[in-house]
């Protein structure tokens, strides 16, 4: 079972106001099981605010391997530069996730995927929980 929890970052400057929303996913360990993260409700399980352009319309996939373990890939959007930087970290891991890379996710652990917009304002983060 793969857990995320998801919360929009508003960053320095926003609203006294504003607050980050916060939502839950969770998906069983099966082979070809997948969930994406990004702007687009239709396609993504885990939606951010529309008019946050640094994130792509399907910015993550979190995909079931056939031995059950997890992997995050960084899916290429329609820009050949992106507007963000994505880290993941695990422990006293941590590792930049490349532009179109796949990496691993620690199998029965827990961590962080920050996708953090260039400027520096605002990020999503994505916490997961590989329960074995």
């Amino acid at each position: 079972m793969l857990e995320l929890t998801m919360v929009a970052v508003p960053g320095a400057g926003a609203d006294a106001g504003a607050t980050a929303g916060m939502t839950l996913a969770e998906l069983p360990s099966e082979p070809g099981s997948a969930l994406r993260v990004g702007r687009d409700a239709g396609v993504c399980r885990l939606v951010t605010p529309e008019d946050w352009l640094f994130v792509s319309r399907v910015h993550l996939e979190f995909r079931c391997g056939p031995d059950g373990t997890w992997q995050l890939t960084w899916l290429r959007g329609s820009r050949p530069d992106p507007a963000s930087e994505v880290r993941l970290t695990y422990g006293p891991h941590a590792q930049a996730v490349g532009y179109g890379a796949t990496v691993p996710l620690p199998r029965g652990g827990a961590g962080e995927i920050v996708v953090q917009e260039r400027s520096g304002r605002r990020s999503v983060n994505v916490g997961f929980f590989h329960e074995v």
